[in-house]
C-alpha cells in the first residue's frame, strides 16, 4: 500500500472527511453531555460501556480496559478506582488466576449505563449513515 499523495484527495473527499469529523464531534459532545447529567463523567462512561461490551463476557481487567480506553494502565486504574467510590464498578479476584483483578459493573452502573446507552441508541439513529467509513472510503 502506498501513502496518498495531496494531489490524489479531491474537494468530494475533504467534503466527506469535514462531514464526518463534524457529525463524529457532534456525537462525541452529546454523549459528554449526557453522561454530566447522569451525574458521571464521560471517561466514567466510557469505562462502564467497556466493561459491558467486553467481548465474551462482561467484565475486563485493567489492562483490557486501558488497551479500549487507549490510556495508561496506571490512569485506568485510578479511574475504575473513581468509579469504585462511586458506587458504578466492583473489583474482584480471578478464581483461576489471583493475580489477576477483574472489573465488574455493580447494580448501580449497570443501571446508569442501561440509561445512557438507550439515548446513545437513539442518537446514533438520527445520525443514521454518517458514521458508515465505506462513504468516506468512496468519496474520490
Amino acid at each position: 500500500m502506498h501513502p496518498a499523495r495531496r494531489d490524489d484527495v479531491t474537494k468530494q473527499s475533504f467534503e466527506a472527511l469535514s462531514e464526518f469529523r463534524y457529525q463524529l464531534r457532534r456525537f462525541l459532545r452529546f454523549s459528554e453531555v449526557a453522561a454530566r447529567a447522569e451525574g458521571i463523567t464521560l471517561l466514567q462512561y466510557l469505562l462502564l460501556l467497556h466493561i459491558k461490551g467486553f467481548p465474551g463476557r462482561d467484565w475486563a481487567t485493567i489492562g483490557e480496559l486501558a488497551e479500549r480506553l487507549q490510556a495508561a494502565p496506571n490512569g485506568v486504574v485510578a479511574l475504575v478506582s473513581r468509579c469504585e467510590a462511586a458506587g458504578l464498578v466492583i473489583r474482584l479476584q480471578n478464581e483461576a488466576d489471583h493475580r489477576q483483578v477483574e472489573v465488574h459493573l455493580s447494580e448501580r452502573g449497570e443501571r446508569c449505563l442501561a440509561r445512557l446507552a438507550a439515548l446513545h441508541k437513539s442518537e446514533l439513529k438520527l445520525l443514521g449513515s454518517v458514521f458508515s467509513v465505506s462513504k468516506l472510503a468512496r468519496a474520490p
